[in-house]
């Protein structure tokens, strides 16, 4: 039974780092925090049920075009709303993604309603795999690869591309990359918009077996928060780690405690964590 949890703990883990990925990512380049990243995903999740409600087209087949669609919507995001306010004072640019977030989950529940949708074949759907006492779903298993490729995508992209290379400079100093002919600008919207597609995919993996609701994307952030925090700020690599850790923690925390109590546990080692280390574990 334990064996069970640990491998569905890691297996979600693999997904909450795909989506700390996206919001680390922000944070590491451009210095601020995306509070509607989360609403992102929600639409991720909306874009593949609607796709399989209206099309009848296959979770798997429709993540693509979910992957893009939150791709182009983080772009436009970023040149319409934070370009203005990025280099404002104060708290401007966090508070224009907080209303941004409100906005978009309100929206949600005006044009879809609160209701819970599922959706409710894929090509794996009530499949499992069974490796000795361990089973695992297939939907959660291909979720966790998907965000596993993703992730490899994510990395390679940053450290073997001319524009990832751009976006590293950028990320150490935005004046002196702007000296050496960088567009840091169009860094900015690329890595917004890189972002968008991490939570895209994530959110389209997820739609396979979590309920797809206006508020669905509120508790994947705040999960995302902690791992950043957990990891460390604008460190993918310490994301990645800490959306492992936390997927085990809520899995083992809900099996010795009782499902109400998964979270409880999950914000209690992050406090106890930063306890010891203020920027994360893999922070300096």
């Amino acid at each position: 039974m334990l064996l069970q949890v640990i491998a569905s703990g890691v297996l979600m883990g693999f997904v909450y780092a795909l989506v700390a990925i996206g919001l680390t990512l922000i944070w590491g380049v451009m210095d601020i925090i995306n509070f509607a990243h989360g609403e992102f995903l929600m639409i991720s999740m909306y874009t593949v049920f609607w796709m399989y409600t209206l099309l009848k087209f296959d979770p798997f087949v429709s993540l693509p075009v979910a992957a893009l669609l939150i791709f182009v919507i983080s772009y436009l995001t970023y040149k319409i709303i934070i370009k203005r306010v990025i280099d404002a004072p104060g708290l401007t640019a966090l508070l224009a993604t907080f209303g941004l977030s409100l906005f978009i989950r309100n929206l949600a529940q005006f044009l879809w309603s609160p209701d819970y949708r599922f959706v409710t074949t894929s090509l794996v759907a009530d499949k499992k795999i069974t490796m000795g006492p361990v089973i695992i779903g297939l939907p959660q298993m291909a979720a966790a690869m998907g965000s596993i490729i993703m992730t490899v995508l994510v990395f390679y992209f940053i450290q073997k591309t001319k524009t990832g290379r751009a976006i590293q400079a950028t990320a150490l100093d935005r004046d002196t990359a702007k000296l050496m002919g960088i567009d840091t600008e169009k860094v900015y919207a690329i890595t917004f918009g890189i972002s968008g597609a991490c939570v895209g995919v994530a959110g389209a993996l997820m739609a396979t077996f979590f309920p797809v609701y206006p508020e669905s994307g509120a508790l994947y952030s705040l999960l995302a928060f902690v791992i950043v925090a957990l990891g460390g700020f604008g460190n993918i690599k310490g994301a990645l780690y800490g959306g492992i850790i936390i997927g085990l923690a809520e899995a083992l925390g809900g099996f010795a405690f009782g499902t109400q109590f998964k979270y409880a546990v999950v914000f209690l080692i992050y406090l106890l964590v930063i306890q010891v280390r203020p920027k994360g574990l893999f922070g300096w």
